[in-house]
């Protein structure tokens, strides 16, 4: 297991007070809230552009909450911990989306989550998931007391009830650089609950990849079906929200399609709050065009907000920098 610095300890305490405050906020809420007044709509079909129904608002990376612990160099879209900006508190269920770098040896100490659908895409490195209860050297193949994922790799959690864990980056020299996304479920008090899956990079490269949806047996979901966990789209990683998660890797001057809703995945099929994010993994040489607008160019980190688009619609992400582009859709009620 990673050792704590004292300093290490210090920022993470400061850290668990500022997202207990976060936790608060996300608890006191409903999804079904209206998007915040910097939302907006985006859509792309082909380089042409084909959704003028759609808006779509730019969320620059610069324009992030950012903050260096040393150990951690983290990048909030949303506000959380203690960045805060009232203009950027959440979109459609969406609530957290933050990109993380933690130094080998170091990590997140054991902490709780509560009412909330919480998963850590990884992109690089290595992220060691542990059960609060779990004793060092008692690891075993349960990947719900432990995990060390990798590129690739989804964990989810269902905070629920309550749950706690670590999580923390025990390689001897590699950073980890991974996404941490928080949802708003549709109801609160739900059971605990780990799902870990692997999603193929070659997929990725063809088209975008399905990797959370729905829960099957929606908001009144019996006992059976929580536990039988099937989600909407077969081989997806169950979620309970009106949210479908999606990933895809566009080569270099290529054109992907994002259907959104799935076609018919979802619930709510009008209007639905569609959040696109291009990751930092390129230094820098990536870049993606949205809808063929002219004015809808996102570089690594960037992000944008997209509004007024239906289920079935067809938003085109065109990669138009010097090297692929990984992209993360959100899509949701």
């Amino acid at each position: 297991m990673p050792h704590f610095s004292p300093l290490q300890i210090s920022s993470f305490l400061i850290l668990t007070v500022a997202i207990a405050i976060s936790y608060k906020y996300l608890t006191d809420r409903t999804s079904t809230e209206s998007e915040p007044s910097m939302s907006t709509a985006k859509s792309l079909k082909t380089a042409m552009t084909s959704l003028s129904h759609a808006k779509i608002v730019p969320r620059h990376s610069s324009a992030r909450g950012h903050a260096d612990h040393g150990w951690l160099n983290t990048y909030h879209t949303f506000s959380f911990a203690s960045y805060y900006d009232p203009e950027f508190q959440s979109f459609g269920a969406l609530r957290v989306l933050n990109e993380d770098r933690v130094a080998p040896g170091s990590g997140f100490p054991t902490h709780p989550h509560r009412d909330a659908e919480i998963f850590s895409y990884i992109l690089s490195g290595e992220l060691t998931h542990r059960d609060s209860m779990l004793q060092k050297g008692s690891e075993g193949t349960n990947k719900d007391t432990f995990y060390r994922m990798k590129r690739d790799d989804v964990q989810f959690t269902t905070g629920g009830k309550g749950i706690a864990h670590s999580e923390g980056n025990e390689h001897s020299k590699d950073w980890v650089h991974f996404l941490q996304i928080w949802v708003t479920p549709w109801k609160r008090g739900l059971e605990p609950r780990y799902h870990t899956s692997t999603f193929n990079e070659a997929e990725k490269r063809k088209g975008f990849v399905s990797i959370i949806s729905p829960l099957k047996g929606g908001p009144n979901a019996t006992a059976d079906e929580e536990k039988a966990a099937e989600p909407v789209i077969a081989g997806t990683i169950p979620i309970h929200a009106d949210l479908l998660f999606s990933a895809g890797i566009i080569p270099k001057g290529e054109v992907f399609q994002y259907r959104i809703g799935g076609a018919d995945a979802v619930q709510n099929k009008i209007d639905r709050k569609t959040y696109v994010h291009l990751a930092m993994t390129k230094g820098g040489k990536a870049k993606i065009k949205l809808d063929g607008r002219e004015g809808s160019f996102l570089q690594e980190g960037d992000g944008a907000f997209v509004s007024k688009v239906n289920a079935g619609d067809a938003l085109s992400i065109e990669s138009v920098g010097e090297e692929e582009a990984e992209v993360l859709v959100l899509d949701s009620n």
